[in-house]
């Protein structure tokens, strides 16, 4: 089987949750003898992933020019995955019209709208409401999205809900997939760092990513000094990719607070830290950093945007106070029993919600599913065959417009 995977990005797996996801799907492919080319229009990135290492053949595309059209029906895959609903949006009609017998599925990575729509009312003081969410225009361009593909991948299970409840989307156009890691064998969990052995918080993230940014000012602002002021010894080290000049500037000797960047290793950086801190105040999606916290013994001091898609019993706490957020994490840095508890509820979260052969085995089975009767399937999505008629029209004389404006 031929997998055209179209990537906005190229992905980055020590550097974003996004990057992770990816690298987990192909390999997931991989496993089943696929053959992968991975194409993107996107600039190679300083800390991309070489895909040929893994055996992956990498094309570069241009936006809103024809030369995909005569690529992708050279290349006449089975099936074409798409990484985000942009991607679809730009390509997925370009597939259609040359490959309309090709399976097309949607990765949402997270639902761009919800955290987009969650980060302008962040910004206007406004609570979250589902019907805000619905009025708003990301928001019906990323549903047409997931009509229009014949699977949608969904990280998380509230998303998942939301979807079905919210939207009234049939469960069966949705698959849940979240984070897919090897179970953590008791070797691998005796070998970490245990609570003596480990000093000082952590956190990391895309500064890039508008989540991860506020969250550390946010951090930096209302939460490091009440935790300083019981923990004058402690530090905290902040790490993540592409750290901007406003990122560098919060940076303060005097506070124990260090902005160390890019992490080549996020395990190594994770396990040798006491308490990871996370006080996100919008986003989507499972999150990265929760995920690489847990695997590693580090307990968690998070958000319920931090928490979404986990239940209350992960590895750590959930605070949305400056106050309490603080208390919590100094009890971890302090209390050995409560830090135990913790990680180990972290240690089965991982074994029981995110286990990589039984997620692997349900993507494959739902995709060999719908490729081997794609015509009927199709007619049961009637809404997604007329988005994917109107689509193809106006996006069709829309881009042919654009390329003959950069023609001239």
């Amino acid at each position: 089987m031929k997998l055209l995977v179209i990537g906005f990005v190229w992905p980055e797996p020590n550097s974003s949750a996004a990057g992770i996801r990816m690298m987990q799907l192909l390999q997931a492919f991989q496993s089943q003898d696929y053959n992968i080319i991975f194409a993107s229009s996107a600039s190679y990135s300083e800390h991309a992933e070489d895909l040929k290492e893994y055996g992956i053949e990498t094309r570069r595309i241009k936006l809103n020019d024809s030369s995909f059209n005569d690529f992708v029906r050279e290349l006449n895959p089975d099936i074409a995955l798409f990484d985000r609903f942009m991607t679809e949006e730009q390509f997925g009609w370009r597939v259609a019209e040359e490959c309309p017998n090709a399976m097309r599925i949607l990765d949402t990575e997270d639902l761009h709208s919800l955290r987009k729509v969650r980060q302008e009312l962040h910004k206007s003081k406004e609570e979250f409401t589902i019907d805000k969410w619905l009025e708003a225009d990301i928001t019906k361009r990323e549903i047409a999205s997931i009509y229009r593909s014949d699977l949608t991948l969904v990280i998380s299970e509230y998303e998942i809900q939301l979807l079905i409840d919210g939207i009234g989307i049939d469960e069966s156009l949705l698959l849940y997939l979240p984070f897919m890691y090897n179970t953590l064998t008791k070797a691998e969990i005796g070998g970490l760092p245990e609570f003596e052995n480990r000093q000082h918080f952590v956190t990391i993230g895309n500064f890039r990513h508008e989540p991860n940014y506020d969250s550390i000012v946010y951090l930096r602002k209302s939460i490091w000094p009440l935790i300083k002021e019981q923990l004058p010894n402690a530090s905290i080290y902040v790490y993540g990719s592409y750290p901007m000049q406003k990122v560098k500037h919060l940076h303060s000797d005097e506070d124990g607070f260090f902005i160390k960047g890019w992490a080549k290793d996020a395990d190594q950086v994770m396990r040798s830290a006491k308490v990871c801190l996370t006080p996100l105040r919008f986003g989507a999606g499972l999150k990265g950093k929760m995920a690489v916290a847990m695997r590693n013994g580090t307990p968690v001091v998070t958000t319920r945007i931090g928490a979404e898609g986990l239940s209350n019993d992960f590895g750590g706490f959930i605070e949305d106070i400056p106050d309490s957020f603080a208390k919590k994490a100094i009890e971890l840095y302090l209390n050995r029993s409560v830090w135990n508890e913790k990680q180990n509820l972290g240690f089965e979260m991982m074994n029981s919600r995110f286990e990589k052969s039984r997620f692997e085995k349900k993507l494959v089975e739902k995709v060999n599913f719908i490729s081997g009767q794609l015509v009927e399937w199709r007619l049961n999505n009637f809404i997604g065959t007329m988005l994917q008629f109107h689509t193809l029209q106006s996006n069709k004389y829309l881009s042919k417009w654009i390329e003959s404006k950069q023609v001239k």
